[in-house]
């Protein structure tokens, strides 16, 4: 039997706890698995003191995490500290830089830096391994960097954010408001007290910067991905969404064109019968479309302690087997620098919703808006009249430029009969 993989986690919250707890319960599995024991020998968090319902006793402890980098005992360091700088980075540089192997669930820092740190991991002949980092226990980034290998990938996109899925999901179901939804979510433990990272897609463009340096070969570019989040939809936009054969979901797509690569995050209505329609609550799906294998579709839960653990361990596994692969499917000096495509050139169709003034001429006033700005309605909704009182009037677009759609929606909140800021929300095509 080869000698044990000795690892020093850094962050003892719901995920630290839950790896001590697999390499504990699975441990027979898991050295059977990896060819030797894997075996924690050091710990640094916070307090010492909390209890996390796993003992500490057996662990070497540490009051400065970025000291574990500095031990000749460990063989990998593990960090779940999270955030994109500060000690978390400080200690995967030091690490990295003693030569030892990093395994983390920080999806911020890879974001940010992760081009960097796989060229000071590759240079060092170690590993830096973040499966957890992308939705939870699905393990999407040894898919694409090793399962899928064979394929030119063509367009990864999928729902990476938990807490956003079970928003609109509850307000689908329950009828009420994103306020009462969210405060619920954080009640539940689904979202933080400050949710601003899920609600407005931050998050998940973190998680989408990451699968779309690993499916195309390019660096990671966190500030090239368009992000829109969630505040703005409505319980009558998902309704309206309903009636004409959709769902609204929060959705990071990716896919590259011509020398760039176009990075988005919104929401997005696709159609009932689309498979990722039917992900549902906290879970998370990420599509793959490659050009051998067609489609693969990869669903799970994209959060808490049982698969994110299971995530981490699954990466300490093979590291312990000796597996090295790319950090990002291929050697970080190779990673391409691709132009990010503005989202104003993307095409697509649209859905609309006005308030406007039950009034005559309102659709030939918007009509003539759109017919301006070369945009073509494909269906108009209007469920109730009230002469005189502001209604809900819904319209679909046929494919049109988001400029040209961008253009017509300031025509439109300029007309006299508009009330509210109109509501735009970008109809996918799965």
């Amino acid at each position: 039997m080869n000698k044990p993989l000795k690892i020093a986690i850094a962050g003892l919250g719901t995920v630290g706890a839950g790896v001590i707890k697999v390499l504990s319960d699975n441990k027979d599995i898991i050295t059977a698995r990896s060819g030797r024991a894997i075996e924690v020998c050091a710990v640094s968090a916070r307090d010492r003191h909390r209890d996390r319902g796993v003992s500490l006793a057996p662990f070497t402890w540490y009051d400065n995490p970025v000291d574990m980098a500095l031990d000749d005992e460990v063989d990998v360091v593990v960090e779940l500290i999270g955030g994109s700088d500060g000690i978390a980075k400080a200690l995967c540089e030091k690490a990295l830089e003693n030569g030892k192997h990093v395994v983390t669930a920080n999806k911020a820092l890879i974001a940010h830096h992760g081009t960097e740190l796989a060229k000071t991991a590759e240079a060092k002949g170690v590993s830096i391994m973040y499966e957890a980092a992308v939705a939870g226990g699905i393990p999407i980034i040894k898919a694409l960097r090793e399962g899928l290998a064979g394929n030119g990938v063509e367009r990864v996109y999928g729902i990476l954010n938990g807490t956003c899925n079970y928003m609109l999901t509850n307000m689908r179901e329950t009828g009420r408001d994103f306020d009462v939804i969210l405060s619920e979510a954080q009640d539940l433990g689904y979202a933080e007290a400050d949710p601003t990272f899920d609600v407005d897609g931050i998050d998940a463009a973190h998680k989408l910067a990451i699968l779309t340096s690993v499916a195309f070969g390019c660096e990671v570019d966190f500030d090239g991905v368009q992000t829109e989040g969630i505040r703005h939809v409505s319980p009558v936009d998902i309704e309206f969404a309903e009636e004409l054969g959709y769902r609204i979901k929060l959705l990071g797509i990716a896919s590259r064109q011509n020398g760039s690569v176009e990075q988005r995050v919104h929401p997005c209505m696709v159609s009932k019968k689309a498979p990722i329609s039917q992900v549902e609550g906290v879970f998370n799906a990420v599509v793959v479309e490659g050009n051998f294998v067609d489609q693969v579709v990869l669903q799970g839960r994209g959060a808490g302690e049982g698969p994110t653990a299971s995530a981490v361990v699954g990466d300490l596994v093979d590291v312990a087997r000796g597996v090295k692969v790319p950090t990002f499917s291929v050697a970080a000096d190779k990673l391409e620098k691709l132009k990010s495509a503005p989202l104003t050139g993307h095409n697509g169709s649209y859905y609309v919703r006005l308030m406007v003034v039950d009034e005559p001429g309102v659709f030939a006033d918007v009509a003539g808006v759109l017919k301006a700005n070369n945009v073509s309605m494909e269906t108009i909704v209007q469920r109730n009249r009230a002469p005189g009182e502001p209604v809900p009037l819904v319209l679909t677009l046929h494919e049109t430029s988001e400029q040209s759609m961008l253009n017509a929606l300031n025509g439109i909140a300029a007309l006299d009969s508009v009330v509210e800021t109109p509501r735009m929300i970008r109809i996918e095509d799965f």
